[in-house]
């Protein structure tokens, strides 16, 4: 009787207690399969136009054109990319891209971060009405101060030159933000300690802060270089002579004739245009999925 009532629990957990667990297993087995169909499907999605792009760039117009369409190319050709690094001048475009692009992100990185650092461990009268001023003005449309912000380029007399391609965009809101609370993660007393020791605020900001910001400024650098390479509407404006025409102006300006949009001129000028993004983003992927996890964490 006693062996009987001993067993029984014993039984009854060795045989049922498996089953939950396989149950488990198999749920997280298919739960992971579904999810990496999932992401599958979602980055083929996203590879298809990227591919088409490629692929388009080395077609002739009239194979480009010609119904049904075609995804690998008959005849592949070079002569869309020989027309831009030929008579279209590509390196002339590039480089005013280049040098507003990189003139952009270090204005960014300088002084995005001493405002951020301000914003996070300064003290000073009107600094919550300072940082309310920064938020609102996340919420205004770049649309909204297009031409008061041109008349005013233009009243100082830096239309068609670099300072007016570069200096209305040397500080965004949105790097004011991303420091500002990367910087609150700092721990006060190491600043503490830095300023028993003698050290200034400046030396404080140069030697302490910004060597811990490293994927904070990685992301806002990624972000803004992005943004000013791919600013199309503003150098349209403000870039008035070929000289000073950037990448996507010339690539619009340049593909579209009289009568007909040369496909194959656009789809090459547009793998060059993506090209520096996605070299510079497999260079600092690393910072930049770091910096994007740890902003706003304390």
């Amino acid at each position: 009787m006693t062996t009987t009532v001993l067993d029984r629990p014993v039984d009854a957990g060795a045989a049922a207690s498996p089953v939950p667990t396989r149950r488990r297993r198999r749920h997280g087995t298919g739960a992971r399969a579904l999810t990496y169909t999932v992401l599958g499907i979602g980055l083929i999605l996203w590879l298809i136009p990227f591919v088409w792009m490629l692929l388009g760039s080395l077609k002739t117009q009239g194979e480009i054109l010609q119904r049904p369409p075609t995804w690998l190319p008959q005849n592949p050709t070079l002569e869309n990319f020989a027309a831009w690094f030929g008579p279209l001048d590509f390196w002339q475009f590039f480089a005013n891209s280049a040098i507003v692009a990189v003139a952009t992100v270090l204005g960014n990185l300088v002084f995005c971060s001493m405002v951020g650092y301000a914003l996070a461990k300064m003290e000073f009268p009107g600094k919550r009405v300072l940082f309310l001023l920064v938020m609102l003005t996340l919420m205004v449309p770049g649309v909204v101060t297009f031409v008061p912000l041109f008349v005013m380029v233009s009243s100082l007399g830096l239309v068609n030159t670099y300072p007016a391609l570069i200096l209305p965009f040397v500080t965004a809101p949105v790097g004011v933000f991303l420091m500002r609370q990367f910087m609150l993660g700092i721990p006060e007393p190491l600043l503490e300690a830095a300023r028993l020791d003698g050290a200034g605020e400046w030396r404080i900001f140069t030697r302490i802060v910004m060597p811990l910001c490293g994927p904070p400024l990685a992301t806002l650098g990624i972000l803004t270089f992005l943004s000013s390479w791919n600013n199309f509407l503003w150098p349209l404006v403000a870039a008035q002579t070929e000289e000073m025409y950037t990448l996507p102006v010339a690539l619009s300006l340049y593909s579209t004739g009289q009568n007909a949009t040369n496909y194959g001129l656009l789809l090459a000028g547009s793998v060059l245009v993506i090209t520096p993004i996605i070299v510079l983003f497999v260079f600092l992927q690393r910072w930049f999925i770091r910096g994007v996890a740890t902003t706003g964490l304390k």
